[in-house]
């Protein structure tokens, strides 16, 4: 499965950086976002490798959402696909924006890959192994295991570039962290798989593909995401007002004591 989630996703990397060189045109869905036809193309490309190689196993792709296809997912088993994660980022020209496709499996993420193609990295998982992925022109020409580390001195935090907030800023004072990272997508979660950071509070909106993948790669090198009952979060569930694939607000750890 993970070479499918590879070649797809470097397939659908290369479309993103065409587009990116080029210049996206932009336009906004009904929730107000932007998206991009680098979205729309990467996540055409990303449905027909795995359709065709897992025809059986439902995808919840965030485009294909916003059009109103919501597949059932009552099996127990879904992918879960953010083509271009961090459109903002990928707006503004800043390279912090990635493709994600996850497995879940009742509510775990379990597998996933986190392509950064302006980066030329990425990051796999499968159960407990984790690997960073590096990319030559659109290939993999180097893999490394990665592993979440325990709580440095001094800890490190952080924090979304594009979604600031002032409760993050408020719960890090209380925590007494003063070292922060800014980071775009779903590289945050990657940060933490790879030791480079201890903890990630997210207190504003996020989707289950804005995390899916880059959840898999922490929990396999052994870090965790727990949501607002802190319990590890879940996947593939209804909030409080019916709203299907929202997250509660999370901290994601590194390895903990």
């Amino acid at each position: 499965m993970l070479t499918v989630f590879e070649t797809a996703a470097l397939e659908a990397g290369h479309a993103i950086i065409e587009i990116y060189r080029a210049g996206a045109t932009v336009s906004l869905k009904p929730d107000a976002s932007p998206v991009t036809e680098a979205d729309e193309r990467a996540e055409d490309i990303i449905l027909r490798h795995l359709r065709a190689h897992f025809p059986d196993i439902p995808v919840v792709a965030e485009e294909s959402v916003a059009a109103g296809v919501m597949p059932d997912i009552n099996g127990g088993e879904f992918f879960l696909v953010d083509p271009l994660d961090g459109t903002k980022e990928f707006i503004a020209q800043n390279a912090d924006f990635t493709v994600n496709i996850a497995l879940i499996r009742d509510g775990k993420p379990v597998a996933g890959i986190v392509y950064a193609p302006a980066r030329d990295v990425a990051y796999v998982a499968d159960g407990g192994h984790a690997e960073k992925l590096e990319i030559h022109d659109f290939q993999v020409v180097g893999r490394h295991p990665i592993h979440a580390r325990y709580p440095g001195t001094p800890v490190v935090a952080v924090a979304s570039r594009s979604h600031r907030s002032s409760d993050v800023e408020t719960y890090l004072d209380a925590q007494g962290i003063s070292g922060c990272r800014y980071s775009g997508s779903s590289l945050k979660f990657c940060l933490l798989a790879e030791g480079e950071a201890d903890i990630y509070p997210r207190f504003t909106r996020t989707m289950e593909w804005d995390t899916a993948a880059g959840d898999a790669i922490l929990r396999a090198a052994g870090g965790m995401t727990l949501g607002s009952e802190s319990e590890p979060l879940v996947y593939g569930k209804t909030n409080d007002n019916g709203e299907r694939f929202c997250n509660p607000h999370f901290i994601a750890f590194g390895r903990r004591p």
